[in-house]
């Protein structure tokens, strides 16, 4: 029994996600996997819109399951992700997260696709929806080639090797010889782990038939400082890992720099006016036809809101960007970041 289900580890990193906690640990909780052979980690930023309390009811009414709760002080992602690895006694290690929602098949997929390619990292399709008229808009946009480009797992439907996918699931070996996740990186810390697996001989496969559900950011600010922030810290991993970084994600910044020079050129002389009409409507119109096309099956009000969705993603992941090279602009030759060992 033990060979055919091994182990597994499933870490966890909160903050604040009492709108989504219990969501995503009722999901776990049903999985058909057999609960004696999984753990969950949870590993708590310190939140304070009463996470904790709701994850530790949810624990005392789930005896059989194997539910860590643990404290993490830095509060971000990849330190919460490492603190709940070290803790971790799984043959497999299982990525989780509070705002994804999982069906009862997504561990046994995991591990069987594991076991079956035989690679370093497993994952497959991240299906974004909302709770809210926007967040039907924001989740719409995250899921087609013009709001996110060409990651494979926002909207892919073939198995296939990739450079990433959405959480993941790794055989715990990997984290001795890689390292763990960098705690310099408050986002992207996932697409410099995946890629630094890749330099070390590691493969990721991208399965479609394993899938969850992501709850989208549900207002545009919250939106906004999501992509900022993935737009911001993508800088420091390009830094890092300059072959990392594919064409697509230099397009937002490019259009932000363009559109900021024509601002600049428009109030200095008049025909730049022209140019600004022309490099604002030319966005515009592709903007509001990848809202027509990609908008087939929502609701009105959601097609109304595509076109905002896709605007907020592009300006803020490009100015997030181009803030990131002003900020970042000393540390060209700092490569080390802050990847710890594993040490069990």
């Amino acid at each position: 029994m033990t060979e055919s289900f091994p182990f597994v580890s499933i870490v966890m990193p909160i903050r604040n996600e009492s709108a989504c906690i219990l969501a995503a640990l009722e999901s776990l909780a049903a999985q058909d996997y057999p609960p004696n052979q999984m753990e969950i980690l949870i590993a708590d930023g310190l939140s304070t819109d009463g996470t904790r309390t709701l994850v530790s009811d949810f624990r005392t009414a789930h005896p059989s399951l194997s539910i860590q709760l643990m404290d993490n002080p830095q509060r971000i992602v990849p330190a919460g992700l490492n603190l709940a690895i070290r803790a971790s006694r799984g043959e497999l290690i299982l990525r989780a997260d509070g705002h994804t929602i999982f069906p009862e098949n997504y561990i046994r997929l995991c591990v069987t696709t594991s076991k079956s390619m035989r690679c370093e990292n497993v994952g497959g399709r991240m299906f974004a929806v909302g709770e809210t008229s926007f967040g039907e808009a924001a989740s719409a946009a995250a899921s087609s080639p013009f709001g996110v480009g060409g990651a494979l797992f926002h909207y892919g439907s073939r198995a296939a090797w990739a450079d990433s996918v959405y959480l993941g699931c790794w055989p715990s070996e990997i984290f001795r010889s890689s390292g763990l996740f960098d705690e310099e990186l408050v986002r992207d810390q996932d697409d410099e782990f995946n890629y630094r697996l890749r330099s070390h001989g590691g493969r990721i496969w991208f399965n479609p038939e394993i899938h969850s559900r992501y709850i989208a950011r549900s207002t545009p600010g919250s939106l906004f400082r999501q992509y900022f922030q993935y737009g911001f810290w993508k800088v420091r991993v390009l830094q890092k890992h300059p072959k990392q970084m594919s064409p697509r994600q230099f397009v937002p910044p490019l259009f932000v720099l363009t559109l900021l020079c024509s601002v600049v050129l428009a109030l200095l002389v008049p025909w730049g006016w022209y140019i600004l009409a022309g490099v604002a409507g030319i966005y515009l119109i592709a903007n509001l036809a990848a809202a027509i096309k990609n908008g087939r099956g929502h609701k009105p009000e959601v097609v109304l809101l595509l076109p905002l969705a896709y605007a907020i993603i592009h300006l803020s992941y490009g100015l997030g960007f181009l803030v990131g090279l002003f900020r970042f602009a000393r540390r060209w030759k700092d490569k080390v970041g802050k990847v710890p060992e594993w040490r069990p």
